[in-house]
């Protein structure tokens, strides 16, 4: 038996890292045991039946790494210094301990950057080297893989291949529908968000579409959906979805998806 790490954004509530660790536990062979990092283990090992690992603590997080075969960097924008310098330190951290260790590491479906700085990006430039495979889900990725000469993939985001399941009440909500995802971030000043909101309510109203506000971390992008639900009250409502697969099913259900942080 193999003995995968999955390491990511795990068991912070955050929709679209849960969505990328169901995708990665489903497409794993089943003679992979993975363990997977999480900020919050016992709610993970309940949703998904994987065995677990507290992510903050470093004498667990050692004792896992000394047990194990693999080490998966479990996709996402994990390697970046715009929201948080420390992010990368920690990703890359373990990276590099993984591979002195012995362990074959794999950096699965990243979106890599922003880098701003030299530090940060001296420090991915190392650990990427040393995987034994790498994955990227976007041009952005690959053309800085490409300019530091790592061989890579460019695959698509693996989340499409998550078993999607129905969202109850989705087909009796007014047509056509719009998935709306804003994201809490540096860059999302109040007067963007302003002029992003008056923008969302000038299409709705040219398109007659019925919003769908999906905050996919509830503890940062709630009041974001809620500020946005107020200019549009009787033309969109807030979709609290924790389930990944309910979240890859709402996709099956809109004609438009926006995403935005800025």
């Amino acid at each position: 038996m193999v003995r995968a790490i999955c390491c990511g954004y795990y068991g912070e509530g955050n929709g679209g890292d849960e969505a990328l660790l169901a995708s990665l536990l489903q497409m794993l062979p089943d003679a992979v045991e993975a363990i997977a990092l999480s900020g919050n283990p016992s709610q993970t090992q309940t949703q998904y039946g994987v065995k677990t690992c507290d992510r903050r603590n470093a004498f667990q997080v050692l004792k896992v790494l000394r047990a194990a075969d693999w080490f998966i960097w479990g996709g996402g924008s994990l390697i970046q210094d715009v929201t948080s310098a420390i992010s990368p330190l920690y990703y890359t951290g373990l990276m590099g301990l993984a591979q002195q260790m012995g362990l074959r590491t794999i950096a699965w479906s990243q979106g890599i950057g922003p880098l701003q700085r030299p530090i940060t990006r001296a420090i991915a430039k190392r650990a990427f080297a040393g995987c034994n495979l790498v994955t990227v889900r976007d041009s952005g990725s690959a053309a800085l893989l490409t300019d530091w000469q790592i061989p890579f993939t460019l695959a698509p985001d693996p989340v499409w291949a998550l078993d999607p399941k129905p969202v109850p009440g989705l087909w009796d909500l007014p047509a056509p529908r719009v998935a709306v995802t804003w994201r809490s971030h540096p860059l999302l000043t109040p007067k963007r968000l302003e002029i992003l909101t008056r923008a969302l309510v000038s299409f709705q109203q040219a398109t007659d579409t019925y919003i769908l506000l999906v905050p996919f971390q509830l503890s940062q992008d709630l009041v974001i959906a809620e500020l946005i639900h107020k200019a549009i009250p009787y033309h969109s409502q807030i979709l609290k979805l924790t389930d990944p697969q309910m979240l890859r099913g709402l996709f099956q259900g809109v004609k438009c998806y926006i995403n935005a942080t800025a």
